[in-house]
């Protein structure tokens, strides 16, 4: 029997969308996954979510981990200094894996774990979702071309989650040869059968948010901060009314403009129900019952609220700021994307998608992305990238 190829994993905190991803990784390989931070309900408020609770989904079950000594004075994950785990350089020291991979650079810990990875030549995989199109000024961005060009090319490889990491890492000279597809992705499995157990009780489920069966339902879900820009959804909702268009809003989430979009819907006359903050286990509850999901925000590293509605079969229209928006969308099938913060697009983008809902163009379309960006796919690129280090090594050619 081959023996299984040894892989660290450093990741600031127990994340939901990380947890199905691991636990399909360590049945391929001999995995642990080294957490900074223990996230408190408390930090998940100040996150933005605006309300403190803990995820209802598993995220510690099922692969092998363990909790390092964090030594920071602040704590936390919203800032650089807020994981501080020097315990890392001694664990890859002492392990001596097949590769290392962390999430990014954007935490203390990241930046131990690579150092600890060139002193003793353990290959180093990045895997992040950051996008060139990402509003900085002009000397952030010259600034940042000279720093990342003088690491980014060193990573052993590149796990690219979609089309626009790619061109990042491209952008700051990383090789194409390191590039390797490892898309973001959800449980859609488990999106996928939670949905069919819902969906006889559709029409209830419309019922509760005010939506009646010749309403067109749109759905959010996500924090009430200003970067998602839910008030212009608020916005061209209205507007589609005032054209003679059955559309109705559901907003699922929470967090601090929640009092100013009700002034807004108010205001405009927009019926708009808001369902407060949910958990993950009652999500699939509320794909089900819309016929449109909109992520509208100006600064979305991708959006992963869009895997998990296409999951359930819903398609989405996502601004060109979402970096799943190449990805994911399929223009006019599985959803449509249009320019962030131009509101009237934002009501075009909606109007021209709605008699094509429930068709089955648009469900084959669904299913076809939702196929590929699975965790089984993002499970085969970490494969293909530890083969590539490894045939490397052998100075073997490399597919």
């Amino acid at each position: 029997m081959e023996t299984k190829r040894r892989l660290g994993i450093l990741d600031t905190h127990p994340i939901q969308y990380h947890a199905p991803f691991y636990r399909k990784l360590a049945e391929a390989v001999d995995l642990t996954v080294h957490y900074a931070h223990r996230q408190t309900p408390e930090g998940q408020a100040a996150g933005g979510f605006g309300v403190a609770f803990e995820w209802d989904v598993p995220l510690l079950e099922g692969y092998p981990h363990e909790f390092l000594e964090n030594v920071a004075r602040r704590p936390g994950v919203g800032h650089f200094r807020g994981c501080n785990t020097p315990g890392i350089k001694r664990i890859i020291e002492e392990q001596r894996f097949d590769g290392f991979l962390v999430h990014g650079w954007h935490s203390l810990a990241y930046w131990q774990a690579m150092l600890a990875c060139r002193r003793t030549k353990t290959p180093l995989f990045v895997r992040g979702d950051s996008q060139l199109a990402t509003p900085r000024r002009w000397w952030v961005r010259a600034g940042k071309r000279l720093l990342y060009r003088a690491f980014i090319p060193r990573f052993d490889a590149c796990l690219c989650v979609g089309r626009r990491a790619r061109e990042y890492y491209l952008h700051y000279g990383a090789s194409p040869a390191k590039m390797v597809f490892c898309p973001h992705a959800v449980d859609n499995e488990w999106f996928a059968e939670r949905a069919e157990e819902i969906r006889p009780r559709r029409t209830a489920l419309r019922r509760e948010t005010g939506a009646d069966a010749g309403d067109v339902l749109l759905l959010f879900c996500g924090k009430f901060i200003p970067k998602k820009r839910v008030s212009d959804l608020v916005a061209a909702a209205a507007l589609l009314r005032g054209q003679g268009l059955p559309v109705r809003l559901c907003l699922v989430g929470s967090g601090p403009l929640e009092g100013e979009l009700r002034v807004q819907a108010e205001e405009l006359g927009s019926p708009v129900h808001f369902a407060g903050f949910r958990n993950q286990s009652e999500l699939p509850a509320f794909y089900v019952a819309a016929d449109l999901l909109v992520l509208p925000s100006d600064s979305e590293t991708w959006g992963l609220v869009a895997n998990e509605g296409m999951a359930c079969g819903l398609p989405a229209v996502v601004s060109s700021a979402c970096g799943c928006a190449p990805d994911l969308i399929d223009e006019g099938r599985s959803g449509a994307s249009y320019p962030a913060g131009d509101i009237q697009s934002l009501a075009g983008a909606i109007r021209d998608m709605l008699p094509k809902l429930g068709s089955d163009g648009v469900r084959e379309a669904v299913r076809d992305k939702v196929r590929v960006y699975s965790v089984d796919g993002a499970v085969e690129g970490v494969l293909k990238a530890l083969a590539l280090v490894a045939c490397q090594r052998r100075n073997d050619p490399c597919d």
